[in-house]
């Protein structure tokens, strides 16, 4: 402390004689001048109304007030508004409509990236196309409208349209079918083999992951991020983006093995249109389902079009956007297209899959204990597929498939 404050003593010092010494020369100045004209004196210095106090004289100035330096350019020009467009462009090139016109028409321009690793790194704006739904204009836009203004409102309506329309049905009308799987009587029939079963849940399993984690991904911003926050629904979605990477391949191999194992029965066959036109005694009084195969008309078209082409169009749609297919340039017209056609048939298959899993679980007696044990009763295989229950009794199809003995008692299986 003592140390600091004689440095302070010092330096007030050598300031005060400082001082001293220049007010003499400060004296002697105008006395220097006596010889000098009026003309060659200078002009006393105008007050300076704006001086900062403390600070010697300065002038303070208004940030706002401060004038940039204008540098010639094309708007220097006399005239400038009324040049052409070769007129502009030989003073400023770039500056005319018809070189942004061809920006917006995908002209590549320059780029250091090779086109092996960046095909597309030289477009700015993409071309101008026109995809189903939306207006002639740019790619990127064009996309952005059928994704905004088609799949996401539609796509969300059809699938809640699904959901509502199966619960009414629920609640008004019950669960279909009268007997158990297990337990209604006669002796049991294998109606699917362990392999079968495997395929089926595999499939169902990944399916169900891909379902819930596309839908949060596509729908969530609208009724799931006011109710649990930005945070939460960032980490959420990537978390389900990651799930939904992973069961791509796991639904993808899995389809291609329930195709294979099931095809074989899902050929059109006698009272197939009987049934279909029935509608398998859904809205029937007495609920009686009109006589069917191993599958069921339904069943059979659920196949076709859920299961071959919608599951192969989500497929490899989906292995498009993982970039997964060599031989494809991906680039953003790729993309787009992909994800629009991959959107349109997993929301498509998505709203009939409901139905499937409806009829699964809750809505049909007896379905899912068949499907989960491989096991159901005469009394059950009668009711709803007679002419499979026939070709059994009458030694067309073997009632025993996988060489697996039954289960050695009823009450071991759970009941519908």
């Amino acid at each position: 402390m003592t140390t600091t404050r004689s440095t302070d003593l010092f330096a007030a010092a050598v300031l005060a004689l400082a001082a001293l010494l220049a007010v003499p020369a400060a004296a002697q100045a105008p006395a220097a001048q006596k010889g000098q004209s009026a003309a060659a004196q200078p002009a006393p210095a105008a007050p300076m109304d704006d001086a900062v106090p403390g600070t010697g004289g300065i002038q303070g100035q208004n940030i706002f007030e401060v004038k940039p330096e204008v540098k010639r350019d094309a708007s220097s020009d006399d005239g400038y508004m009324d040049q052409n467009n070769a007129q502009r462009n030989a003073v400023q090139p770039g500056n005319n409509s018809p070189m942004w016109r061809r920006v917006k028409d995908g002209i590549e321009g320059y780029s250091s990236l090779p086109e092996s690793q960046a095909p597309e790194a030289g477009v700015l704006i993409q071309e101008q196309v026109q995809y189903p739904g939306s207006r002639p204009t740019t790619a990127g836009e064009a996309w952005r409208q059928v994704r905004n203004n088609w799949l996401i409102p539609y796509g969300g309506a059809l699938l809640l349209i699904a959901l509502v329309a199966l619960a009414i049905y629920y609640f008004t009308r019950g669960p279909l079918g009268h007997q158990p799987a297990v337990g209604g009587g006669g002796r049991r029939i294998e109606r699917f083999t362990p392999f079968e079963r495997a395929a089926h849940w595999a499939n169902a399993i990944a399916f169900v992951l891909l379902a819930v984690s596309g839908i949060v991904m596509a729908f969530g911003r609208a009724f799931l991020l006011p109710l649990i926050g930005q945070t939460l629904f960032g980490w959420l979605t990537y978390a389900l983006k990651n799930i939904h990477n992973f069961a791509g391949p796991l639904f993808a191999v899995s389809l291609v093995v329930v195709i294979i194992t099931f095809i074989k029965d899902e050929f059109p066959q006698r009272g197939d249109l009987r049934w279909l036109a029935r509608a398998g005694g859904a809205f029937s009084k007495d609920r009686h389902e009109p006589p069917s195969h191993r599958f069921n008309a339904g069943e059979k078209v659920l196949f076709w079009i859920a299961v071959l082409v919608l599951g192969l169009v989500a497929v490899g749609s989906g292995l498009v956007l993982d970039h997964l297919i060599p031989g494809i340039d991906y680039v953003r017209g790729t993309m787009q297209q992909a994800h629009m056609i991959h959107a349109t048939a997993t929301i498509l298959m998505m709203a009939m899959m409901a139905l499937h899993i409806y009829l699964g679980t809750i809505g049909m007696r007896g379905a899912y204990d068949a499907m989960r044990h491989g096991w159901v009763d005469e009394a059950w295989a009668q009711e709803h597929h007679a002419h499979w229950h026939e070709a059994i009794r009458a030694g067309r199809i073997p009632a025993e498939r996988s060489g697996k003995a039954e289960p050695a008692a009823p009450e071991q299986v759970r009941p519908a």
